[in-house]
C-alpha cells in the first residue's frame, strides 16, 4: 500500500533485504521511556541473524554512554558499545574543536556527567551568577530544566551573547506518561525570541551520521543503508539528507495515533517506508 507522498506502507520485516545497515533511533522505536517496545529486540537479533549491520543513532544526550549501555542491555538489546551514536557524542566531538572555553550546562545536576567531566563546565541551576561566569552554554538534557532557569538563560545571553551548541535538538521524546520537552525546543525557543543561532549537533544534522558510519567494520554505501525513525524533522530528514533510505515508525512514537499522511504533508519530509514498528 501507498500513502500520500508515495511511501510504501509495509511490515517491517518485508522491507530491510536490500540494505547491509539498518540505523535506529532509540525513543519510539526500541523504547519508550524505560520500557523495551515488544518485539524490537527480537527484530535486531533477526537482523543480525540475516547478516546485517545494526547501530542506534540516537538524540539522547543527557547520560553518559555506560548509563545508555546498561539501559539497552536491560530492555534486552545487545548492541556493543561502538553501535551505539548519540548526539552527545556528535557534541564532545565538535567541541573538542571548538576554543577552550568554561562551559555552562543544561543537565540535570543530579546526573553524572560521564564523558562531560573532561570540560570546564558548571550545572546551570538557579543562581543567577553562574550564567554570567560562563563563555558558552550546552544544552544536554531538559530534564529538571524549568521556567525559571529559561529565562535566567535568556537574560543572561541578552545582556551578553555567547556560544550556544545544542546537544540534543529534538523537540519532544515519547515517555510513558506522555512527551517530554527537549533541549532542541529550548534552544528554539533562544532563536525565535533573541537574536541568537544555536548550533545544533545531532540528527537531522550530518554529524552524527557521520560518526555511526565511521565506526563500521566496514565501508557501506549510502543508498545501502536504511534509518529507522518515528519523528519526520529529524530521522526522516537527517536520513535522507545523508542519502539514505528511510523508514517512518508511526505506533510508538511521536506520531502515535496522528494522521500521519496529514503531519507528512504539513512537513514536506516523506519517508520511503511507513511501518508501525520494527
Amino acid at each position: 500500500m501507498t500513502g500520500r507522498g508515495g511511501a510504501s506502507q509495509a511490515a517491517f520485516a518485508d522491507i530491510t533485504a536490500p540494505f547491509d545497515l539498518v540505523l535506529f533511533d532509540a525513543y519510539g522505536v526500541l523504547n519508550v521511556g524505560e520500557t523495551a517496545i515488544p518485539g524490537a529486540a527480537a527484530s535486531v537479533r533477526a537482523l543480525r541473524a540475516a547478516g546485517k549491520s545494526v547501530a542506534v543513532v540516537s538524540n539522547s544526550a543527557a547520560y553518559p554512554k555506560s548509563h545508555m549501555m546498561a539501559r539497552y542491555h536491560k530492555l534486552g538489546f545487545d548492541f556493543a558499545e561502538s553501535e551505539v551514536v548519540t548526539s552527545r557524542d556528535a557534541l564532545l566531538q565538535r567541541i573538542a574543536a571548538e576554543p577552550e572555553l568554561r562551559w555552562g550546562l543544561m543537565l540535570n545536576p543530579n546526573v553524572a556527567l560521564g564523558e562531560l567531566a573532561t570540560l570546564d563546565a558548571i550545572v546551570l541551576t538557579d543562581d543567577p551568577a553562574a550564567y554570567d561566569e560562563v563563555d558558552g552554554f550546552l544544552l544536554i538534557g531538559a530534564d529538571g530544566w524549568t521556567e525559571r532557569r529559561q529565562t535566567l538563560l535568556e537574560a543572561a545571553l541578552a545582556r551578553a551573547p555567547r556560544p550556544v551548541f545544542v546537544g540534543n535538538p529534538d523537540l519532544v521524546a515519547p515517555r510513558e506518561n506522555g512527551l517530554s520537552l527537549e533541549p532542541g525546543w529550548f534552544a528554539h525557543r533562544l532563536a525565535d525570541r533573541m537574536d541568537i543561532a544555536p548550533t545544533f549537533l545531532g540528527k537531522p544534522f550530518p554529524e552524527v551520521f557521520d560518526l555511526a558510519m565511521t565506526r563500521l567494520a566496514a565501508p557501506v554505501a549510502a543508498d545501502r543503508v536504511l534509518m529507522v525513525g518515528d519523528t519526520l524533522h529529524t530521522d526522516i530528514l537527517g536520513g535522507r539528507q545523508a542519502g539514505f533510505a528511510t523508514a517512518l515508525v508511526t505506533a510508538h512514537g511521536s506520531l502515535a495515533g496522528l494522521n500521519v499522511d496529514d503531519a507528512i504533508d504539513a512537513s514536506g519530509i516523506t519517508p520511503d517506508f511507513i511501518v508501525p514498528h520494527i
